[in-house]
């Protein structure tokens, strides 16, 4: 004989869901922080400090924005 539980709780799925949108909320934080420092540190670099990387000012919002590293 078979017996179904009907009667399981919603708590479990809820809470996964909260942790999953606490998680989703710290690592948006993470990427807003880092891109800000990013964007901090290629801000203060001279003109020829940027060209000797490679970049000029026009860049450095795309760079803080994209995360990429160099």
């Amino acid at each position: 004989m078979v017996a179904i539980d009907t009667n399981r709780s919603a708590a479990p799925q809820m809470v996964n869901r909260a942790i999953l949108a606490f998680m989703n909320a710290a690592e948006t934080l993470r990427a807003w922080n880092d891109a800000r420092v990013t964007r901090k540190a290629l801000s203060q670099l001279s003109n020829r400090e940027l060209d000797d990387i490679g970049l000029c000012r026009g860049d450095i919002e795309d760079i803080a924005q994209k995360g990429l590293r160099f």
